[in-house]
């Protein structure tokens, strides 16, 4: 029997990197939705639970995608509130990638030094992968604090993913070189979560840092996040700090993100979200 994967995704057009890790993670066949909403989506969540015998119905599954993360989290507690006794299928969110590469940057920090109990900082934490990073790393026993520009945004969104996951992070500020300075004080891990292209650490500001032993920053851009770093780093050593690039964590990311399409097909009642996915990612390396 053939495996099915449904993409419902939330940006009007799909997108083709999920479809192409679909097929790589073993699906035999793609369905790409776009536009899909929580108002739109029942007839579509029926089509997958109602067609299969219950002996079936793991070679069925669901991927939630788009490039808004709280469009999202909102389709998908949607469709699993729609799931009821056995007329369920395996579903996924990685809304802008955010569970799949998160999740591969704090299992490769996370790899590299026990984080429990250390300070961790996220850079541009509020958006999909910062927000999900910084609730991997508290889950693993850090203390976290998230950063942006603007202090309402931080704690927006620390307060969402205290109520998404029970977790406490602290907002803080980001701005310049003084409030960035504030951030970095006695924190030992730095993640960074911001656009391509966008610099998010001076050099200076991380080489010379007393107390920083790991820097991950997954951009990808010709502009690194951190200044002095190289993309293709994987647990390089630079200034005495342990450096992942974006394409150093970018490998594992997208082995993570095939495992976990292949995993949706190993049963119909498996829900990949953030703890999920940093558990099959700490697998893998």
């Amino acid at each position: 029997m053939k495996k099915l994967l449904y993409q419902f995704d939330t940006d009007a057009i799909p997108s083709v990197f999920d479809s192409v890790v679909a097929y790589d993670g073993g699906a035999d066949n793609v369905t790409q939705l776009g536009g899909i909403t929580p108002k739109n989506c029942l007839p579509l969540v029926e089509g997958a639970i109602y067609t299969r015998a219950p002996k079936h119905k793991k070679n069925t599954a669901i991927f939630i995608g788009g490039s808004d993360l709280a469009s999202g989290q909102e389709l998908f507690t949607t469709v699993q509130n729609l799931f009821f006794s056995n007329f369920r299928v395996s579903i996924m969110l990685d809304s802008n990638g955010c569970n799949t590469t998160a999740a591969a940057g704090v299992a490769l920090i996370s790899n590299s030094i026990d984080v429990k109990g250390k300070t961790a900082v996220v850079l541009a934490g509020t958006g999909p992968v910062g927000q999900r990073a910084a609730v991997m790393l508290a889950m693993k026993g850090a203390n976290v604090r998230l950063t942006s520009r603007q202090l309402e945004r931080s704690e927006h969104s620390c307060e969402l993913m205290d109520r998404e996951f029970g977790v406490k992070l602290e907002p803080m500020v980001a701005a310049d070189d003084n409030s960035i300075a504030n951030a970095l004080d006695n924190a030992q891990i730095v993640f960074g979560a911001g656009k391509s292209g966008i610099q998010l650490l001076r050099a200076e500001q991380w080489q010379n840092h007393p107390d920083l032993e790991v820097l991950a920053d997954v951009g990808t851009g010709r502009i690194p996040g951190f200044e002095g770093i190289d993309m293709m780093d994987n647990n390089e050593e630079r200034f005495g700090k342990r450096i992942f690039g974006g394409i150093g964590i970018g490998a594992l990311k997208l082995k993570l993100h095939r495992a976990c399409i292949a995993r949706l097909f190993e049963s119909n009642t498996l829900v990949i979200d953030a703890e999920e996915a940093s558990l099959i990612a700490q697998s893998l390396v």
